[in-house]
């Protein structure tokens, strides 16, 4: 496991590059123990998922779900090198450990283990790309087990939960707020309509919206913030200051609980934008504020009680559950394959992101035990 280790953090996969020579790697490591391998790329060839599968062929089997991309170091101060294993108090530290190549070199060293085994259900691996920036990479991958004639009974996506078995996180959907005023000299300002403004008068909008919601909407007490969330992330427009901008852009997202009315909140929005502009049309015709869906992923509800979650909890002796405030790919195994699943990894979100990332070696550890126990289970037939 320290070796795939030491060779998943060399490789820069920041989700604006390429991750080919990892994938390339990890293929030729599960290739030479006849484990078989399917690569899924992208159109530019740069980029791939990778299916692996050791065992048996037919139905009732396990798929570990893991990512390769990482999040930019860039404007972070990093004590270690990012793109290297360091090893220290404890601790392994580099870009990604945590989020989530420490999970994806149990995962493999799993695999390797199988491979040599005489299993009797089959143990499969689905690596993706391009996670980091709205679970995009992976929906490729399920496109091609989507048609596939046997799909995993149960899947465990390895993202950090310190090794606590996640029966749940949000959905989220990106939006975009193109904002469309007239552009004049700021000396002649209040003869031209300024995009920023109105850029402005809608980002107040999503705010009342979010008050809202938080007081009078859905709760579920099992995340740290019970509601759904509407958050700007950024806003941009403009030119120079003695110009009045024609021109502004917001972008925003909402992350929502199970059973939310994303399309009502959005429509709310819509009527919002709608009516900042509205007034101001028989003197700026042009005036406009456009409401476009970027992306999004489906959130994640396995019910407690579901075999998935009793599986899982027995191969790591834990009791309860809990539910993540980040996102994931389960939800699209979820929902598109119906795939039963839950998340349990090592190490914690509140490393992932960070200058010095890390996982502990006790994490790393409890990661292997539960793999190890899941080995012993597929060879006994479940």
């Amino acid at each position: 496991m320290r070796e795939i280790l030491e060779r998943l953090l060399s490789f820069d996969t920041v989700s604006s590059k390429p991750n080919m020579a990892l994938m390339s790697y990890v293929q030729g490591l599960l290739e030479s123990a006849g484990i078989a391998v399917t690569l899924v790329p992208d159109a530019s060839g740069g980029k791939a998922n990778l299916y692996a599968s050791t065992g048996p062929e037919g139905p009732g089997g396990v798929m570990l779900s893991g990512h390769t991309d990482v999040v930019p170091v860039e404007g972070q101060t990093w004590a270690k090198p990012p793109f290297a294993l360091t090893e220290a108090d404890g601790r392994y530290y580099g870009r990604g450990a945590a989020d989530m190549k420490g999970f994806v070199a149990c995962a493999i060293a799993a695999m390797l283990d199988a491979a040599k085994r005489p299993l009797r259900v089959p143990l499969h691996l689905a690596l993706s790309y391009d996670e980091e920036i709205g679970c995009m990479g992976v929906r490729s991958l399920i496109d091609l087990l989507e048609t596939a004639p046997v799909k995993p009974r149960f899947c465990i996506v390895g993202e950090p939960t310190l090794m606590q078995v996640a029966t749940g996180h949000k959905g989220k959907v990106a939006l975009r707020a193109t904002c469309t005023g007239r552009e004049g000299h700021s000396a002649l300002a209040p003869m031209a309509l300024n995009a920023l403004h109105l850029a402005a008068d809608f980002l107040n909008a999503v705010r009342w919206l979010q008050a809202e919601v938080a007081a009078t909407g859905l709760k579920d007490g099992d995340y740290d913030v019970p509601f759904t969330t509407l958050h700007v992330g950024k806003m941009s427009g403009g030119v120079q200051v003695n110009i009045v901008p024609n021109h502004a852009v917001l972008d925003f997202e909402i992350r929502s609980l199970a059973g939310e009315d994303v399309a009502g909140l959005i429509t709310r929005l819509e009527a919002e934008a709608e009516a900042i502009v509205a007034p101001l049309r028989a003197d700026f015709p042009e005036a406009a504020i456009k409401i476009e869906r970027q992306w999004d992923y489906p959130g994640l509800g396995t019910p407690s009680d579901a075999a998935v979650v009793n599986f899982v909890k027995g191969l790591t002796g834990a009791n309860g559950t809990i539910k993540v405030a980040f996102g994931t790919e389960g939800g699209l195994f979820d929902q598109r394959l119906g795939v039963p699943t839950v998340i349990c990894g090592p190490g914690s979100m509140a490393q992932g992101h960070k200058p010095d990332e890390f996982v502990t070696e006790e994490q790393i550890a409890r990661c292997q035990a539960m793999l190890a126990e899941l080995v012993n289970r597929l060879e006994a037939g479940f």
